[in-house]
């Protein structure tokens, strides 16, 4: 929540001042390619350990479940946003992207795309899923306790 509110307050005084935050476009894509690559290592790294033990005590039918908890929603929403709603397919895989909170999936489809007009369909999407996302977070350890 800080680094939305953050970023908000900052794109608004950049939008106001455009010397403000000025950032060369070569450190922006350094930022944006290699700090990105680490936070996806570190949290592999760190997420490794916990997922062998959980697939020893649990068995593969977790790791299989967890699969298609995470697959079939976002399917669905690929088809809904092509044939019901008929999004552009840039902003589609924005939203989606968005919608899973996963900006290295973002960083993907903009770099692919070879252009920024995906993160238009991630922002809202994106400040949905993390509030979503904290609050049933928060309800399902409610439930479990």
């Amino acid at each position: 929540g800080g680094a939305l509110i953050s970023g908000l307050v900052f794109g608004w005084l950049r939008s106001v001042h455009p010397t403000f935050g000025r950032i060369p476009s070569s450190t922006v894509w350094f930022m944006n390619s290699v700090g990105l690559n680490m936070f996806i290592a570190v949290v592999g790294i760190s997420a490794g350990p916990g997922f062998v033990k959980g697939l020893q005590t649990q068995g593969v039918g977790l790791f299989l479940w967890g699969a298609l908890a995470t697959t079939i929603p976002l399917i669905l929403a690929m088809f809904a946003g092509k044939f019901i709603f008929r999004f552009d397919p840039a902003i589609l895989l924005g939203a989606c992207a968005g919608a899973r909170t996963t900006t290295a999936a973002l960083g993907m489809i903009c770099e692919t795309a070879k252009s920024q007009v995906p993160a238009l369909g991630y922002t809202v999407t994106y400040a949905v899923g993390n509030t979503l996302l904290t609050i049933w977070g928060m309800v399902i350890i409610m439930l479990l306790t």
